[in-house]
């Protein structure tokens, strides 16, 4: 279910919650980051997750008006899953300079590259439209990426109680990683709704 206006606390009742929602936000991204090789790494997003995420923006930014909230919704609602499937910000976390320079270049089309693999099967990562827009170039990749999986109803079921890695299958960055059982029990509950 996507996040509201009604959903988004204002600056004082978002202070007066913040520290123990910020508590369970990070304890449940550790369920949900997955790092694939050396440094790319995917954070599963949820409801809670992007929620936390426009409270922070808000707080940051001092954003008071219904406006400006809802503009914030309008960006970040997109990455909450629906039944059947998963939404991920993919990092590429490089602190150089020296090794942006080096890789991000190699890495362009790495937001194509991602899979999850559920035993024999693939399904492959589909970058969020709007942020591609924004965010793809021919001649290097950006450091975030917003990507989503949709999964058949017998792929959610396998997923559940099968062996899954996630992937990168890139030209020049090619590692696979198994999902731990908190992880997989954790994005199972956005896999069904």
């Amino acid at each position: 279910m996507k996040l509201t206006l009604d959903d988004i606390a204002d600056l004082r009742a978002y202070e007066r919650e913040r520290d123990a929602f910020r508590a369970r936000i990070i304890d449940l991204k550790k369920r949900r980051r997955v790092a694939v090789g050396p440094f790319v790494t995917l954070v599963f997003e949820n409801r809670d997750t992007i929620r936390f995420q426009i409270q922070e923006m808000a707080r940051a930014e001092k954003i008071l008006t219904d406006d400006g909230i809802q503009a914030e919704l309008d960006v970040y609602n997109p990455l909450i899953p629906e039944a059947g499937s998963l939404s991920s910000t993919l990092f590429i976390e490089l602190t150089s300079k020296d090794d942006l320079m080096q890789w991000l270049p190699k890495l362009v089309g790495v937001e194509r590259a991602v899979e999850l693999r559920i035993d024999d099967d693939v399904v492959r990562a589909r970058p969020d439209a709007e942020h591609e827009r924004q965010l793809t170039r021919d001649t290097i990749t950006a450091s975030v990426h917003y990507v989503h999986f949709e999964l058949t109803p017998d792929q959610v079921e396998r997923f559940a109680s099968s062996r899954v890695q996630l992937a990168v299958a890139h030209e020049n960055y090619a590692y696979a990683t198994e999902l731990s059982k908190p992880t997989k029990e954790s994005l199972v509950l956005d896999l069904r709704g």
